[in-house]
């Protein structure tokens, strides 16, 4: 995901000369060729993510389109007071990138994990948040960030994801992309754990259960339109994100389904314990301690059916 952030970024500055990247001492590299281009418009802020998003928000203020981009919890935990102050009180066009989502830098300890940003985020006022799936979806979420011209919250994976879209979809702030058709049950995935939902949706069909399988790459706001079809339609729902039950995309539809008092469905919510992790493995390892695996998914929904 986050090559095809940096191609994007580089694609959109050559036409807008108003878009500036900041970058917390990571990607030096990886904006290699951005900045061969455009350095005039780069600034590396080093580990300083309060200063940089404060940064942000003046330029913006001036005219200008700021995208900032560090490690997720570097980029929304550690400069939270900024955030809400600086740049959604003031309702600024600033994109705050996080890379590493959830569980991706999971060997790194709790520093670098990122189980509870969408929770911190959604809340505050004019906040908008996309949790892209795949490489084709960052540098879609990256041209309606640049167009809705308001504050956004962009999480991205790491690298190497499967690219799930073969084709280039329709995709719009706030409106869900049907990724497989079914019948019987929905999984909503949201964001880097998609490839993992779709593995999933293939387990129940080999079960005998027709399953769609939905990126919610939109947070906030939720598809409504397409949260009713759902419930409407299937018995079975399930979310399924790379981030804590508390507070996150489960959690969101959870209010949405309260609000719209939705009748009672099979609904389930698969994401991260609330506890912090403190072995030490890699992304998958730490998938499979939080049921976050195919085989976990598919077993919880046909053992409670």
């Amino acid at each position: 995901m986050r090559n095809a952030f940096a191609q994007e970024m580089k694609d959109q500055a050559a036409i807008n000369d108003k878009i500036v990247l900041l970058s917390g001492d990571i990607g030096n590299r990886l904006f290699d060729s951005y900045k061969e281009k455009f350095s005039d418009r780069f600034f590396n802020c080093g580990v300083a993510e309060a200063n940089m998003t404060s940064m942000a928000a003046g330029m913006a203020l001036n005219g200008l389109q700021p995208v900032t981009y560090t490690i997720t919890p570097f980029n929304t935990s550690r400069c939270y007071e900024q955030i809400k102050i600086d740049i959604c009180y003031h309702n600024l066009p600033v994109i705050v990138v996080g890379v590493g989502a959830g569980l991706s830098y999971a060997g790194l300890g709790a520093t670098h994990h990122s189980f509870e940003d969408i929770a911190i985020m959604r809340v505050l006022p004019n906040m908008h948040i996309m949790c892209p799936c795949d490489a084709v979806e960052v540098k879609l979420c990256m041209r309606q960030a640049l167009a809705l011209k308001k504050p956004v919250y962009i999480r991205l994976g790491k690298k190497n994801e499967p690219i799930i879209h073969k084709k280039t979809p329709d995709l719009v702030l706030g409106k869900g992309i049907i990724v497989k058709e079914g019948k019987q049950a929905c999984l909503l995935g949201c964001g880097n754990i998609l490839p993992v939902v779709l593995d999933a949706a293939r387990a129940l069909e080999n079960s005998g259960i027709s399953t769609r399988v939905v990126s919610m790459h939109t947070v906030k706001p939720l598809d409504s339109l397409l949260l009713k079809e759902v419930f409407l339609k299937f018995e079975t729902v399930c979310t399924i994100e790379e981030h804590s039950l508390v507070g996150g995309f489960g959690s969101a539809v959870a209010e949405w389904v309260i609000d719209n008092a939705v009748p009672a469905k099979r609904f389930f919510r698969f994401g991260i314990k609330d506890a912090f992790t403190h072995k030490s493995g890699g992304q998958e390892n730490a998938r499979k301690m939080n049921g976050l695996t195919p085989e976990d998914i598919v077993a919880q929904i046909i053992d409670h059916g």
